[in-house]
């Protein structure tokens, strides 16, 4: 969705630096930096963003009778999707507990439950794909994963389909791009460089 992509730009939570790339943990050069936590802290993005979840989750995954979040950022974002289509919410840790009960799925299961799963950001999608093992584990049955940004990444969209859990999203790069060029924030070159990196991210920069 470009209203959403528009969005993360207004907000910052989604920064784009062409000229001046950001260096992610795995070491890649990257023109995009990603922080959908940012859009919490304004009202409006914040409302917009939940309100197309919930939509989503109703149009995409109407079996689910749960929402849950993975930590961190996708715990906040599924608390309000939760809130909106009045279903039951937990949260999946990104390792069980090493004290107390040794959780790592919180809230109650109810086994067999279809149970929509809110990410914030996915790129590769095995941390994604982690959370929704944990909860198969406890006897969910998850209905789908939704996040609120992608990169698209093939790496990612295999991943999803070999395990054979349904993948969406409100917004991605693409739309991203379309944003970028239609408030004309980067010039041809830029914009070229940025379709690049999308295509080769692990040599763009090199």
């Amino acid at each position: 969705m470009k209203s959403i992509a528009a969005l993360l730009l207004e907000t910052g939570a989604v920064l784009l630096r062409p000229t001046e790339p950001f260096t992610w943990a795995s070491g890649w050069r990257s023109p995009i930096y990603c922080d959908n936590r940012l859009v919490l802290s304004y009202p409006s993005a914040r409302r917009a963003v939940a309100d197309a979840l919930a939509q989503k989750v109703k149009d995409v995954y109407p079996t689910a009778g749960a929402v849950a979040g993975v930590a961190t950022a996708g715990i906040p974002q599924g608390a309000l999707v939760a809130e909106r289509l009045e279903l039951p919410f937990l949260y999946v840790r990104a390792k069980a507990k090493e004290h107390g009960r040794g959780n790592q799925v919180e809230g109650r299961i109810v086994p067999g439950q279809a149970v929509a799963v809110i990410e914030d950001l996915v790129s590769t999608g095995g941390s994604s794909l982690a959370a929704v093992q944990a909860l198969a584990a406890e006897g969910a049955a998850v209905a789908g994963l939704l996040c609120v940004f992608t990169y698209g990444f093939a790496q990612a969209t295999e991943a999803f389909a070999t395990a054979g859990v349904a993948f969406a999203a409100l917004a991605d790069y693409n739309d991203l791009l379309a944003v970028a060029q239609q408030q004309g924030r980067f010039s041809a070159d830029e914009l070229a460089s940025l379709a690049a990196w999308r295509q080769n991210p692990a040599a763009w920069g090199r």
